[in-house]
Formats: C-alpha cells, structure tokens, sequence
C-alpha cells in the first residue's frame, strides 16, 4: 500500500543468501537489526511472518522497540494462522503482540469484536483493498451469463487450514447431478498438492497439478469460475475472497470465519473436525439455481484504496510521538 504525502513505507531490507522471490523471516524483527537501523524509521507496522518466532522471540522484538521509543502498529490478519495446524504457537504470539501493540487493526467488525471479548484491545476495523488492479478488474464487466456452471477449489499448497480433498469429493457428487456443471480441481505441485490429487483421483475426482499461478493466471483462472469454493477447516479473512470480488465469480465460503463480512458470498456449515456435506450440497445448489453474481465496483475499490491508506496514515499520526515532516514507515 502507498503511503500518502507525509509518510513512507519503506522497502523491505534485503536478506543476505536469501533466495530471490522468495519469502523469507523479515530483519525488523530481529533485535539486533533493529537497534543498528532504528535511526531509518518512526514506526513498524507488522502484518504477517513472525510464526517463526516463539512468544519469548515476540516479546524481546516489543522490548527493543520500546526501548528505542519506536510504536508498534499490529494488523490481526489471521486470529488463527491458517499454516498451524496448533492454535497454540499463534495464540501465544498474539498474547504477546496484541496487548503490546500502540495500535492494534484488523478487516472485520467480527475480527474487531473478538480482539475486544478475547485481549480487552479497541481495533480500528480497515477492510481489505482490493486484490486486483482495477484496470485488469474492469475487464469482467462484460462477463454476462454462460450456460455452463464451473466451480472450483484449489489445493494451492496444502495449507494447515486446507481441506480440498473431502470438500472437492462432495463437489464431484454434486456438480455430477447439476444441468451443465463442471468441477475443476487444482493442485500445487509439491509433496502436498502431489498427495492430496493422488487421493482424489482414487476417488474418481480429476485434478489438475502444476506450479502455483502467477498473479495474471490466477485472474484468469478465477474469471473462468463461477464459483470458487473455499476449502477451509478454520479460517479468519481470505485474499483469495477479495481477488474474487474484484472479478465477480462467486465464493461459497464456510462459516467458520469472518469471510461473508468481507464480501458477498455464500456460506456453508463446517468446523475444524466437522464438515457438514448436507450443507456444502445445499449451498452450491443455491448458486446453480440462483447465479449469484456479486462483483466490486472497481471505481469504488480505487476510491476504497484512497479511504484505506488515509484510515492508516491516522493510526501513525496517533501513534507517533513527534510531528515530523517526513514520516518512515517499516512494514
């Protein structure tokens, strides 16, 4: 996200050995870096990437930016890390970071609420910008109705949270007794993905593996679908909603998040230990019958972006101690 006039949002610091274009653990939160550059920035601004990091880790990161009188900003993106298949190791991360932080934000009422009952913290609600580049995501407005109907959920790679095999399995049953429907199934091409398409195609399901999507496939992919179903046994917030709404294909999402807070989507029943087939059945029913088709403005979304960096810009100016002309910002 760019920061308005006032503030910058610096690069994040290369990491020696690091492989290029790959992710790998930020050096903001390492104490040591911290103390040696904490002259290059006002702030730091922490999303993602401290699962690495143990609560003890998390802790000495909170005690060096207080002793070099630098705020911690915190956006709660997953009140379960959807990598984890332990909810301890992020709820003792969170335990840490949320009472911590100078500012605490997250992208639902529903998160905010949560935040509130669970760490007794006020979150400022941001929602999610949008995902697709609103130049790339006007090019779906004149996708109009089709006679085929295509669904499909992705295995992407396997992730803690991810249960694609007994969901796309229900969606082989169903969409096989639905006038003009298609399931497509993909799957990364690694240990994970590999494993969980061998269990499908026993099943009789056909699946697609290959390396994950570049952003421009994934867009394309996406607009190919009508519906996206996502596989999730516990779950926060989705980008993959959002990329969705920006294209106007439809998300059939489970209840056990804050997703239908974050965009128009169908819904069906699950837990972490449950899936409720009957429900899955009944919902993707309702969108062949019924169409859906719920699709952002992308003008709005790009008056949205404006509306999200100025909600930002004010949690720093609160957060900041001293006006200064030029604000850094690390994230």
């Amino acid at each position: 996200m760019s920061a308005t006039p006032g503030f910058l949002v610096l690069p994040d610091p290369p990491v020696p050995g690091a492989p290029p274009g790959r992710w790998w653990p930020h050096q903001s939160l390492e104490p040591g870096w911290l103390r040696t550059h904490h002259a290059r920035f006002d702030l730091l601004h922490l999303h993602f990437g401290y699962e690495h990091l143990s609560a003890r880790d998390l802790r000495s990161v909170v005690e060096t930016l207080r002793a070099l009188g630098k705020p911690l900003v915190l956006t709660v993106h997953d009140l379960r890390n959807p990598h984890q298949v332990d909810p301890g190791p992020h709820r003792e991360a969170l335990d840490v970071l949320i009472p911590s932080a100078d500012a605490v934000i997250t992208l639902t009422r529903g998160a905010a609420d949560q935040i509130a009952s669970t760490w007794g913290r006020v979150a400022t609600v941001v929602p999610h910008p949008h995902v697709v580049d609103p130049e790339r995501a006007r090019r779906t407005s004149a996708r109009g109705e089709r006679d085929r109907f295509v669904v499909g959920v992705h295995a992407k790679s396997m992730r803690a949270n991810c249960d694609a095999v007994a969901v796309a399995e229900q969606l082989a049953r169903t969409t096989s007794t639905l006038p003009g429907s298609r399931l497509v199934v993909h799957a990364h091409d690694d240990e994970d993905g590999r494993r969980a398409a061998d269990e499908l195609e026993q099943r009789g399901v056909a699946v697609t593996v290959g390396p994950p999507f570049s952003d421009s496939e994934l867009y394309d992919y996406l607009e190919g679908l009508d519906v996206s179903v996502l596989p999730h046994r516990f779950g926060t917030h989705s980008g993959w909603l959002e990329a969705c709404y920006d294209l106007g294909t439809t998300v059939l999402a489970p209840d056990c998040g804050f997703y239908q807070e974050q965009a128009p989507c169908l819904l069906y029943h699950r837990t972490e230990t449950a899936l409720d087939l009957d429900g899955l059945d009944a919902a993707l029913r309702r969108a062949h019958s019924q169409r859906p088709r719920w699709r952002a403005d992308p003008d709005e979304r790009g008056v949205a972006r404006s509306a999200i960096t100025s909600a930002h810009n004010e949690v720093y100016r609160a957060v900041v101690s001293a006006v200064r002309p030029s604000t850094a910002v690390l994230r």
